[in-house]
C-alpha cells in the first residue's frame, strides 16, 4: 500500500468511502458529520487531500490541512469492506510523517464526542486530549501530538 496525492478523478470514490465510514454516525448527531459534507473537489485542489492505495483500488482517505503552527489531520476515512487491515494507521502514521516534513512540531486533529472510541485509538497512539468544545455546531474532542 502507498499513499499518493488525490486526483481529481479520484472524487467519487473518496465521497463513498468517506460516506461509508461516517454513516454509522449519522442516527446518533443531530446533522451529518462534517467529513461527509466536505467539498472534496476543493480539497483536492489545495492538495490537502491524499489516498491510500494497493495497486489497484483505493482504500482509503486523509486530509490534512496546514496551519501556522501545527498540521491539522481534517479527516481520515477507510472504506469499511478494508478495515482491520491496519489502513487508518498507515494513514495516520503518513500524516505524521508529513508534518515532520514540513517542519512542524505538532500535528492536531479533532473527533465528535459521539466518536468517542477514536480518542483511545489517538491515545494509544501517542495523542493526547487537550480540550473539548463546540466548534462549527458539532460537540468535538481536540487532540494534538507532538512530534519530536
Amino acid at each position: 500500500m502507498r499513499v499518493r496525492q488525490a486526483l481529481p478523478s479520484d472524487i467519487s470514490t473518496i465521497v463513498r468511502i468517506v460516506k461509508a465510514a461516517y454513516e454509522k454516525y449519522v442516527p446518533h448527531m443531530a446533522r451529518p458529520p462534517g467529513p461527509m459534507l466536505d467539498d472534496y473537489a476543493q480539497r483536492i485542489a489545495n492538495d490537502e487531500a491524499f489516498v491510500a492505495t494497493d495497486t489497484e483500488s483505493i482504500s482509503g482517505v486523509i486530509i490534512l490541512i496546514e496551519a501556522a503552527d501545527h498540521l491539522l489531520l481534517d479527516n481520515v476515512a477507510v472504506d469499511p469492506a478494508m478495515q482491520g487491515q491496519r489502513i487508518g494507521r498507515h494513514l495516520v502514521d503518513f500524516a505524521e510523517a508529513e508534518a515532520r516534513r514540513r517542519g512542524y512540531s505538532e500535528i492536531r486533529l479533532y473527533t465528535h464526542v459521539v466518536m468517542d472510541a477514536n480518542v483511545a485509538y489517538y491515545e494509544s497512539l501517542g495523542w493526547e486530549e487537550t480540550h473539548r468544545g463546540e466548534q462549527n455546531g458539532y460537540a468535538r474532542i481536540f487532540m494534538r501530538k507532538r512530534l519530536v
